[in-house]
């Protein structure tokens, strides 16, 4: 059986909150793109290219990369996913969440013909629910606490706070956040490479007596020898992203023990294939991995939840339901219970389109 056609749609979605901000950008929308593809009998397979200009790429790079390889894959059979994206590797040069969007649309498309989840394709699930994670992000210290006490209210057990880099200011937001949540909330920190690593260890002195149970990329992404420095100085779990964006960059991480644990995501490493493979790296080293925030519709929150369901391990909250700020959503939803994200029955990812 061969794929027929492959299409694209816009996946154009405005923020809730158009003053969303972290400390490399301000995110009021997202303009992403779906590709569909389908068999000879008519079976449908989705997938998404994330574009955010200060993380992937933009909406117009992600529609040409995606125009570029998508006729390619007319004609290829359905269940030849590994050699269809090696192709794809060689045809087209960097573009992870290109590529990542025909890798999910190829496992969605053939989950979908067998009838089975896409979990069954990567050897079966290990859990049935994901524990989640909220971010907020970067306001006043008052406005970061009024949001914390509403997600722990709604069953949040773990909440990431995007910090600026300013040590003061920094320290007033923990603060607030930790006196709204009590201490039966964990807190998580993310600079976004918005400090050094020197600047982190001072830092911390003033952070560490409200209970931080870990901080992601601290300092910038180039700088491995400084977050290897943060890893081995303070008390706390040191999650690498902006400094694990390939394969490559993983095996590095783990081989040199730089850090505790790594922020995985579809669209960064290049799909569901890339992000086993870097899964795999991180459990044979004993770094811990989890699944991280990749800002889009319900259809890439049901990828990354299906990847997440066979990690053998996950110490931390994963990320998957920051589409839950996010409006104009054309997929079904996925619903969020008591802080959790259920496997959702079906075959293929577990979404569709609402028409």
């Amino acid at each position: 059986m061969k794929i027929t056609t492959a299409t694209l749609q816009p996946c154009t979605q405005a923020l809730a909150d158009p003053q969303w901000k972290f400390a490399r950008a301000q995110v009021p929308r997202l303009e992403g793109w779906v590709l569909r593809l389908a068999d000879q009998d008519g079976h449908e397979g989705l997938g998404y290219c994330h574009a955010i200009p200060a993380i992937s790429t933009h909406g117009a790079g992600a529609e040409a990369g995606l125009a570029f390889l998508a006729q390619s894959l007319v004609g290829r059979p359905v269940d030849d996913l590994a050699g269809t994206m090696e192709e794809i590797d060689t045809t087209l040069a960097y573009q992870p969440t290109v590529k990542a969007a025909i890798d999910m649309a190829l496992h969605d498309l053939l989950a979908r013909r067998l009838g089975v989840p896409v979990h069954v394709l990567l050897g079966g699930k290990l859990r049935d629910a994901v524990a989640l994670s909220r971010i907020l992000p970067i306001k006043t210290p008052d406005e970061m606490a009024t949001m914390a006490g509403r997600l722990a209210d709604e069953g949040y057990r773990q909440l990431k706070l995007k910090l600026s880099g300013d040590t003061d200011l920094d320290v007033q937001r923990i603060a607030a956040v930790r006196a709204a949540v009590g201490e039966g909330v964990a807190l998580t920190l993310d600079p976004n490479q918005s400090y050094n690593a020197k600047q982190m260890i001072a830092a911390f002195r003033r952070m560490e007596r409200y209970g931080i149970a870990l901080i992601e990329q601290p300092v910038p992404a180039a700088d491995v020898a400084g977050l290897a420095l943060v890893t081995r100085t303070l008390p706390v779990s040191i999650e690498a992203d902006e400094s694990a964006q390939s394969v490559r960059d993983v095996f590095r991480l783990v081989s040199e023990r730089a850090v505790d644990v790594i922020n995985l995501k579809l669209t960064n490493l290049g799909g569901i294939r890339r992000f086993l493979q870097a899964v795999r790296i991180c459990e044979a080293g004993e770094v811990g991995c989890r699944m991280g925030a990749a800002f889009g519709p319900a259809l890439l929150q049901a990828m990354s939840l299906q990847a997440a369901s066979v990690i053998r391990r996950l110490p931390h909250a994963c990320e998957l339901s920051e589409h839950l700020h996010l409006q104009d959503d054309p997929f079904t939803p996925l619903p969020v219970h008591d802080g959790q994200l259920r496997l959702p029955e079906g075959p293929g990812c577990g979404v569709r389109y609402k028409n």
